[in-house]
């Protein structure tokens, strides 16, 4: 598995439905990338009409990545991750930050959508020293996910186990905390959870925000559930959250600059220890 990668599923048929707009297109839309359909760019569009502040979440979820990844390689010595719902690539995906700090990093993206498997080559492109697998899976079988990482991912080491954008689409509370802990289970002491999550905390009485959530909900094959503070904290009980702690994807370790902190945007984020 050293070097280039491979995808885990084969040649699999392409089932790409373009009537519908699609989560993983909208937001490779909304970061300037091209891998999307004219019905997801009208999404996108209708959604920041109605909710400009969409386009900053999506930048700082990919700038929290960053950020996290660098902790993880860095401060906690991670040198595996298993990227659960990754989405369509970008600038910076997990493998590109953490091979650049630690050559030898091994990473393993899971996805669910067919147009993120045509371009997993171009995701796979790790360094020599390290390996970068793709598995085609949903989130709620993580006894496959599992499984299937093991090839890559030595699971008697410590991995991070990142959930980018993706719980909110598990809507049930108890499902979804489920899901963590089975993951967690797998994985031994010092391994990590990484999260970030829509929220609607911080509307502040305005319904711009939740309007546009509404309408997304009504239109998208992947409704969303925005979700509390309280509500996003449990995913980390009994772990031991990493200063600053549960907080706006943009105030994490964003690093000091004459300005001050960053503006707040409606988005959870936090990076948590297996103790």
């Amino acid at each position: 598995m050293a070097g280039t990668g491979s995808s885990s599923s084969g040649d699999v048929p392409l089932r790409v439905d373009t009537t519908v707009p699609h989560s993983a297109r909208v937001w490779n839309y909304l970061l300037g990338g091209k891998d999307n359909y004219d019905v997801d760019r009208d999404a996108a569009e209708r959604f920041r009409a109605m909710f400009p502040g969409i386009v900053n979440i999506a930048k700082a979820d990919r700038a929290f990545l960053g950020r996290a990844v660098r902790y993880l390689t860095g401060e906690a010595g991670i040198r595996q991750f298993l990227d659960i719902g990754t989405g369509l690539p970008t600038m910076d995906n997990t493998h590109e930050v953490a091979q650049r700090e630690a050559p030898e990093s091994r990473i393993v993206y899971v996805d669910n959508d067919p147009l993120v498997l045509v371009h997993a080559r171009a995701l796979l492109n790790s360094s020599a020293e390290g390996a970068c697998d793709y598995i085609e899976a949903d989130l709620r079988d993580p006894a496959s996910i599992l499984e299937r990482a093991g090839a890559t991912l030595d699971l008697d080491r410590p991995v991070a186990i990142m959930l980018l954008g993706i719980l909110h689409f598990v809507h049930d509370m108890d499902e979804a905390t489920g899901i963590i802990a089975r993951l967690l289970e797998a994985v031994p002491p010092g391994s990590h959870l990484v999260i970030t999550h829509s929220t609607l905390d911080f509307d502040q009485g305005r319904t711009a925000q939740a309007e546009a959530q509404d309408d997304w909900n009504a239109k998208s094959a992947n409704p969303m559930v925005p979700r509390s503070r309280a509500d996003v904290l449990r995913f980390f009980d009994g772990l031991e959250l990493v200063e600053p702690g549960l907080v706006s994807m943009t105030r994490w370790r964003p690093g000091e600059t004459p300005w001050g902190e960053p503006e707040e945007v409606a988005g959870y984020c936090g990076v948590a220890r297996k103790p």
